[in-house]
């Protein structure tokens, strides 16, 4: 464990510097990031932002996993989880 950790959804994902949040949380066994606003189920697909298949909120800003570096003590949630 590197000690490095960002928040997800309630749960701790230890993740490398340099990690992006897509590939932390396929290490942690996530594979799937939750509906999308037209209720498709958000994932790790292209890994370079294109296709816009592992969108996630990130401290409020919605983001690509795949291509946004993990921080520590960042707060990351699937989209569905921000209530406004």
């Amino acid at each position: 464990m590197t000690g490095q950790t960002f928040d997800w959804m309630g749960r701790r994902i230890s993740f490398r510097v340099g990690e992006s949040i897509a590939a932390a949380l396929d290490a942690a066994g996530i594979r799937t990031f939750g509906p999308d606003t037209l209720g498709q189920e958000t994932r790790y697909f292209c890994g370079i932002g294109a296709c816009q298949c592992c969108l996630v909120r990130v401290d409020g800003i919605v983001r690509e996993a795949c291509i946004t570096p993990a921080k520590a003590g960042m707060q990351a949630e699937t989209l569905e989880a921000h209530h406004d």
